[in-house]
């Protein structure tokens, strides 16, 4: 397995072009309850594995104020406060959980604005460095939800913005209304159908955070492209990696705007998936694992 060590540099992306956040991200779902709701049964364990993030060299979190609902934010505040003007902290709004699989969206200005608030009230924070519609709302004009965003950035609360879940058209309708600085969406080598909204972030300067980088969802999140038997299981050995590695590595040569969050309860997973950033691929290389993976059905 590719190794890596505490207090690494890891490759970095400039969010909006001034905040420099690794390339390599930690997702916060996976520190909530079973679910994803309520607390952890292992509080301590969640502090541990975030601690270990930023220790291994991550300086970008990312969360939802939905995940828990407001758990994660809460654990990860807690867990970064000594180390709090090191990192990066994302935060989403616009999704509401009731219970565990239970979520509806609300993108309306009002429902926003009362998220904002409460997300900077978990975070201890008085401004959030990256604030993301979690999706868009079918019921509310988009524009609406993206003027609301806008809004909090005039008003300092938070500093960039970020959409989540979108498509192309609906990104350069946002761009047109406020700086867009990142855009999430699920990405992976077994699910590419955002390549054009990817590409255009690319030449627009717009970070690309791929979400579920291992499999698309529903997913099992370390499955199929962490399966030891999987199509990329050849491959890896040949690399002395493992298979989570090389599918996230790739993604990292896809794009230099490509940025991941892989979330853990694991801090061997983590130390895994942090490994990634030391690994190489040449161009043959990145070939053949596209190739392994499209004799297995090939992406989305």
């Amino acid at each position: 397995m590719t190794q890596t060590s505490k207090n690494q540099t890891l490759p970095s992306f400039e969010i909006g072009g001034t905040d420099a956040v690794t390339r390599m991200g930690y997702g916060a779902m996976r520190i909530t309850g079973p679910g994803n709701f309520g607390p952890p049964t292992d509080k301590q364990a969640a502090l541990n594995v975030v601690r270990g993030a930023a220790e291994l060299g991550i300086n970008f979190f990312d969360t939802a104020d939905s995940y828990g609902p407001g758990v994660s934010e809460e654990i990860l505040a807690e867990a970064l406060a000594p180390v709090r003007d090191k990192v990066f902290i994302a935060t989403k709004g616009g999704a509401i959980k009731s219970a565990p699989g239970k979520v509806r969206f609300d993108g309306s200005q009002a429902h926003l604005a009362d998220a904002v608030e409460g997300s900077l009230r978990r975070l201890k924070t008085d401004r959030i460095d990256l604030y993301y519609l979690h999706r868009p709302d079918p019921n509310v004009p988009f524009e609406e939800s993206v003027q609301a965003l806008a809004r909090f950035r005039n008003e300092g609360k938070i500093r960039h913005v970020g959409l989540s879940n979108v498509s192309l058209e609906q990104l350069r309708e946002a761009i047109d209304i406020v700086p867009v600085a990142a855009v999430q969406n699920a990405y992976s080598l077994v699910r590419r159908e955002h390549e054009g909204l990817l590409r255009f972030a690319e030449e627009q300067g717009i970070a690309f955070v791929a979400y579920a980088p291992l499999a698309a969802p529903p997913f099992d999140p370390r499955a199929p492209l962490a399966d030891t038997n999987g199509p990329l299981a050849g491959i890896a050995k040949e690399l002395g990696a493992t298979p989570t590695q090389v599918a996230l590595a790739w993604l990292f040569q896809h794009s230099p705007s490509l940025l991941t969050i892989p979330g853990t309860a694991n801090v061997a997973h983590l130390r895994e998936n942090v490994g990634a950033t030391t690994l190489s691929l040449s161009g043959e290389e990145a070939e053949r694992i596209e190739a392994a993976v499209a004799s297995e059905g090939g992406p989305r």
